[in-house]
């Protein structure tokens, strides 16, 4: 290798930002804050696993570990000394207090179920959107409810009681939404199941919702009975066997190949079938001797809650244990309530739910969020709880907000570092250099109906986009568009997102006056669309240019213009496309562009022209610039501005 002489004063290249080296950086230790949990004295193992919000087998098998095979069921009672020892391997700051522990809870299992009265099953209908489900319950029970759904999509979880014909005994269905984004909803519906009908249909096969349904079973391991329900087999042309094979490929063991579940062909149309998929739920529901409490207090769950005119906030409630009656005080999450009417599926007022039955409750001071647990007490019992769940979740919030804290702190100092580096690299280049930022950010007010559409649709629109730009929701809540939803759009420069729900003429008039963009419907996937599109436009536009003529240099001559001046025309021959006038000109030469600008003469003969079409010979000036030569190349463009791709 030859020598080669250091660099001059004058030769030294400027330090570009990314090659500053950054300063050492101070050894930052970051110890995650342990959260309190008020403990009392004496707790069962299946209250302890609520307490600590983990599953029962999680904390069952921390108990193993811990050598406590003896003490793992559920109803066994802890003392102090072990609960504060197994919520400290839960990361937990366990603080012994009988007071502030205080809690409601389910009551633990009966000592002897068999002698329990039996219960109607839950059953949940499951599928891929579009398959049939709605119109299948719809005939079991006389309705349209199919017809009033937007776009022919359910959007909400629906419970039915049906009465199975010929007997005494009914059958609550759940209905549950197919499309992708209420998946959420769906996992829900199951954790409240006894059967599970899945819905395919026979013209369409397994779908992508069909998979994440048969997915969510498997996840069970057999827990949950099955019954797959083969719809639409009145339409012509259908081929039953192939979806019984296909649905074996993706693991699902039918009757008819030597499996344990049963399947049924059904139309929700014709009621084919229909007597024979309730006979074989009715024999499923004896098998599993499904028995419950037919009395005392109430253990359920919320499947739905919304704002209801004239009654403030609803909620719907699946009983599954207790007696539930107007007048009881039950807890859900952080909402109490003290029942003042209950009704049916079809807006019948109750007087009792027993178990297996959906009702909806009114007299909630707040919404309880969908898939909260509902539990009754004293109305002492219920304040003195709600307390104490409030203040664990102020305790845990706070905590997401410390956490928060030290992260934008963290990241703060980074990015402070970055800029005194980069602030380096400019002072050394003399010159401003861009310095990068995040993505951008479409920033979305969600508006829903009910709490499980929001939830849904959170899930649905939040994160879509990529490194560039993307969306975000900065907040979510039940009802209608309101002037503080429109104003804290503008406050982050965002968009409200209305589903299901009214957008007020003033609200709507205030909205345009503060230039806030409402996208509002009431079906998701246009939402998802609408929102898809609002993030695209986010994205830097691609520019792309198209040749639109051409035209080869003859020869060069010089005409006369105004006031005696002369100026060179090339004498030209059009070759391809259509030479315009008011299009950019670039020349080139030997295959490079040396030129670029405007065409400021264009004549064919001595007549000025403003286009030329393919083999006219004609004259091209071009605005200051004259040194063209014969065999140049004279092309006219035009840039084409497409969006962005996610």
């Amino acid at each position: 290798m030859g020598y080669v002489r250091p660099a001059t004063t004058e030769q030294r290249t400027v330090p570009d930002v990314k090659t500053v080296k950054k300063r050492p950086r101070k050894a930052v230790i970051e110890k995650r804050v342990s959260p309190d949990i008020y403990i009392p004295t004496m707790i069962s193992v299946g209250s302890l696993s609520q307490l600590l919000d983990v599953r029962l087998t999680t904390l069952q098998r921390a108990m193993r570990r811990a050598g406590m095979e003896d003490q793992m069921s559920y109803d066994y009672v802890l003392t102090a000394d072990y609960a504060v020892l197994l919520a400290e391997e839960f990361g937990r700051n366990p603080i012994v207090d009988d007071e502030l522990a205080f809690n409601l809870y389910p009551p633990p299992p009966h000592p002897d179920p068999s002698s329990l009265p039996i219960r109607p099953p839950v059953v949940t209908i499951m599928g891929h959107v579009d398959h049939g489900k709605t119109t299948l319950l719809d005939t079991l029970r006389s309705t349209s409810v199919a017809k009033g759904e937007a776009g022919g999509i359910t959007q909400h979880i629906g419970a039915f009681s049906v009465p199975v014909p010929g007997t005494k005994d009914t059958i609550t269905f759940l209905d549950t939404p197919g499309h992708a984004a209420f998946s959420a909803m769906r996992a829900r519906g199951a954790r409240v199941t006894d059967i599970v009908v899945l819905v395919v249909a026979a013209d369409d096969g397994i779908m992508p919702q069909t998979r994440e349904v048969i997915g969510l079973i498997q996840k069970e391991k057999g827990n949950i009975p099955v019954v797959v329900a083969i719809n639409k087999v009145d339409k012509p042309g259908v081929d039953v066997d192939a979806v019984q094979k296909a649905l074996l490929a993706a693991d699902v063991q039918l009757e008819e190949f030597g499996g344990d579940i049963p399947s049924v062909q059904v139309s929700g149309l014709t009621g084919k079938g229909l007597p024979t998929l309730v006979e074989t739920l009715s024999a499923m529901a004896e098998m599993q001797e499904l028995r419950a409490e037919g009395d005392g207090p109430v253990h359920g769950y919320v499947l739905e809650s919304q704002m209801q005119k004239g009654l403030g906030a609803v909620a719907t409630v699946l009983v599954l244990r207790g007696c539930l009656k107007p007048g009881s005080h039950i807890l859900a999450g952080l909402s109490q309530s003290k029942i003042r009417v209950m009704s049916d599926s079809t807006g019948k007022v109750v007087k009792a739910a027993y178990p297996g039955m959906a009702v909806t409750v009114s007299g909630w001071k707040t919404l309880p969020n969908a898939g909260d647990e509902v539990v009754q007490g004293s109305e002492s019992d219920v304040k003195k709880a709600l307390a104490n769940r409030v203040r664990q979740a102020e305790i845990e919030a706070s905590l997401k907000d410390v956490e928060a804290i030290n992260k934008a702190r963290r990241e703060e100092r980074e990015r402070r570092e970055e800029e005194e580096a980069a602030a380096e690299a400019e002072e050394a280049a003399r010159e401003q250099r861009p310095v990068e930022t995040g993505p951008k950010e479409l920033k979305l007010v969600v508006k829903a109906d009910v709490s499980g559409s929001a939830e849904a649709v959170v899930g649905a629109i939040h994160g879509i986009g990529n490194e560039v730009a993307t969306s975000r929701v900065i907040s979510s809540s039940v009802g209608d568009v309101s002037e503080s939803d429109v104003m804290m759009a503008k406050a982050a420069g965002g968009t409200v997102v209305a589903f299901s729900v009214k957008v007020p003429k003033p609200i709507e008039a205030i909205a345009i006056q503060n230039q806030v963009p409402i996208c509002s419907s009431g079906i998701i996937y246009r939402l998802v669309d609408d929102i898809t599109a609002r993030v695209v436009d986010l994205l830097p536009k691609i520019y792309e240019t198209r040749v639109t003529g051409e035209a080869t240099v003859l020869q060069l001559f010089d005409i006369s213009m105004k006031g005696g001046v002369t100026k060179k025309v090339a004498g030209s021959r059009v070759v391809s496309g259509l030479v315009e006038k008011n299009k950019t000109a670039k020349v080139v030469r030997n295959g490079k562009v040396i030129h670029e600008g405007t065409v400021d003469t264009m004549r064919i003969m001595k007549k000025e022209v403003t286009e030329i079409r393919k083999g006219t010979e004609c004259g091209l000036g071009l605005a200051g610039y004259s040194d063209l030569l014969p065999g140049d190349t004279i092309q006219t463009y035009e840039t084409i501005e497409k969006p962005g791709v996610l």
